[in-house]
């Protein structure tokens, strides 16, 4: 069966539930005499309601300040989206009861019995609330701005001023810029404490001890638990905290330092020219299409045709939320790739990141069915984080990149360095929220939750000294969006970060054989469980110190071999 759908989304942003209604009517109505066509029929409505959502949060997020985009999105939050979600679980249910499994289905169909079992009507407004709170904290971080040297700068836009060789400069940049996101705590406090709030609801309304047990239901985690976890946070102690400690002793050494303060942690030495890959967003996509042409030529004409079509919202600028994302539009199918650009070597990575997101959209786009298209989140980080390796050969000015032949050492150094800084941090952002849900009762209590993001800084984090700043040390918690908008989403960084460097090892022995795993198992979407996305990648999908060790090794042994080439 097929639906009479418009052919494009702009034309759904405005509609009633009046308007949405009769499409989860005729599913409802129609029996599953062809579940092929019936399973077609109601794609293409979870398609058109997927990209109308979606439609109407970017233009909430491309301008923070646009009451008119925010009107929008909260009246299809409230009049459409609970109603919505509500008739989809009917159509779950329908689909359920029929006993059928059509070919390629067998994992979508496993998500499906979970998320009906999941499913409670009394939890719609409260996930409804839930993006609005989310939404609330976007535009808190959004309008933070510092006045420098005359001109008004968004926090992102501070960055590149803490690689000033002067470090009286740095200190006061990045004092003002704390101060001000100081000035916000009140205010963050007041949404966390709804927020947790929410979440136990959410939890105790669908009879689960906590909302650490729901969100693993919710996020679909078949292939582990959270004690799982934990012993991958024991991992990152063991191996990648030492090797962060080394990545800062080095930089402390570079810059003739003792140890490092917070406003160190990216500064250049004197003799060391910033390095600016790009002049703006314009600039950065030019070059970046270039890159990945050298990297793949369907993946670079991949990325050729977002550029033309407009799919990109690269730069950064005031009232514009934060972080980066890649967003998926099915009808159309296209993705977009949304990113805060200030003109930094990080930017550069992001977009690589991103474009390895639109990638996995673009090689997902044959699969038939919504639900096959929907890839687990550790795998999907897969995607991102190994194009940001796959492209690593091709960063030279010369392949059409970004540096200079004596600049792309330093870059490539980074970006690993990067890597090893990274799983500290993702463990201390993980653990936190896995003491925030399993205490909620404490965790109600700001000042605690201060607390534990500073017992786990002084776990993860060693190797910069903060120092008389216990006010901007204890409230990092404040600053990272995935705690208050994607609950319990970041240890996939970390797993998936591994995933990518087994991926990349396979390129240094065959780039273009890894690169061509790396697009069959993005083809795969959603319809094979995790391990078996991450073998077909060439990785292994795991928590243990020998993985971590020898991927830890690896990153070491090059930053080795580049410092030899650099110096």
């Amino acid at each position: 069966m097929l639906l009479e759908l418009p052919a494009s989304a702009h034309a759904t942003l405005e509609w009633s539930w009046e308007r949405w209604q009769p499409f989860y009517a005729a599913l409802e109505a129609a029996p599953i005499t062809d579940p092929a066509a019936w399973l077609a029929a109601w794609s293409q409505v979870a398609d058109l309601l997927t990209e109308t959502y979606t439609r109407l949060l970017v233009a909430t997020t491309r301008d923070t300040t646009d009451s008119v985009a925010d009107s929008r999105f909260r009246a299809f939050l409230a009049d459409v989206y609970p109603r919505a979600m509500a008739a989809d679980q009917a159509l779950k249910r329908k689909f359920l009861d029929a006993g059928v499994e059509p070919e390629g289905f067998a994992v979508p169909l496993r998500n499906l019995r979970a998320e009906a079992e999941l499913f409670r009507e009394a939890n719609l407004p409260l996930l409804t609330e839930e993006q609005r709170l989310g939404n609330e904290h976007n535009r808190i971080i959004g309008a933070q701005t510092i006045e420098w040297a005359g001109r008004e700068l968004t926090i992102p836009q501070t960055e590149p001023l803490l690689e000033d060789p002067d470090r009286a400069t740095r200190e006061e940049v990045w004092r003002r810029a704390a101060a001000r996101q100081l000035a916000d705590r009140e205010a963050i406090n007041r949404i966390w404490r709804q927020l947790l709030a929410l979440r136990r609801q959410l939890a105790a309304n669908a009879d689960l001890p906590d909302y650490r047990a729901y969100a693993w239901r919710l996020r679909q985690r078949f292939d582990y638990a959270p004690d799982d976890c934990l012993r991958f946070h024991e991992a990152i102690e063991a191996v990648a905290v030492p090797a962060a400690r080394r990545v800062y002793a080095r930089r402390a050494a570079r810059l003739g330092l003792a140890r490092l303060r917070p406003w160190d942690t990216h500064a250049r030495a004197p003799h060391e020219a910033p390095l600016r890959p790009f002049r703006d967003g314009a600039d950065l996509a030019e070059r970046g299409e270039a890159v990945l042409m050298r990297v793949d030529p369907e993946l670079g004409s991949y990325f050729a045709t977002l550029r033309r079509e407009e799919f990109l919202d690269l730069d950064n600028r005031k009232g514009k939320a934060p972080g980066g994302y890649c967003a998926y539009f099915p009808v159309v199918q296209r993705p977009f790739i949304f990113m805060n650009a200030v003109g930094l070597p990080g930017d550069v990575r992001t977009l690589l990141h991103e474009a390895g997101h639109a990638f996995h959209d673009f090689e997902m786009a044959h699969l038939p069915y919504h639900r096959q298209r929907e890839a687990p989140i550790e795998f999907a980080e897969v995607a991102s984080m190994a194009m940001e390796l796959l492209a690593a050969p091709y960063l030279r000015r010369s392949d059409g990149g970004y540096y200079e032949p004596s600049e792309y050492a330093r870059a490539r150094i980074e970006h690993l360095e990067g890597i090893l800084t990274f799983w500290p941090y993702m463990a201390v952002v993980d653990g936190f929220q896995h003491w925030a849900y399993t205490n909620p009762e404490t965790a109600d209590d700001p000042a605690a939750c201060d607390a534990a993001w500073d017992r786990l800084w002084a776990r993860f984090m060693d190797g910069v000294d903060w120092s008389g700043l216990d006010a901007e040390r204890m409230t990092g918690w404040h600053r990272k969006q995935h705690i208050y908008r994607y609950p319990f989403y970041y240890v996939e960084y970390g797993l998936a970060q591994l995933g990518a460097v087994q991926v990349w090892r396979n390129a240094m022995r065959d780039q273009a054989g890894a690169v061509a795993a790396y697009r069959r198992a993005l083809a795969l979407g959603g319809a094979a469980p995790l391990p078996d996305l991450f073998h077909a990648a060439g990785a292994r999908f795991a928590f243990d110190t020998t993985v971590l060790r020898e991927a830890v090794e690896l990153i070491e042994g090059v930053i080795d071999t580049l410092e030899r080439a650099e110096g």
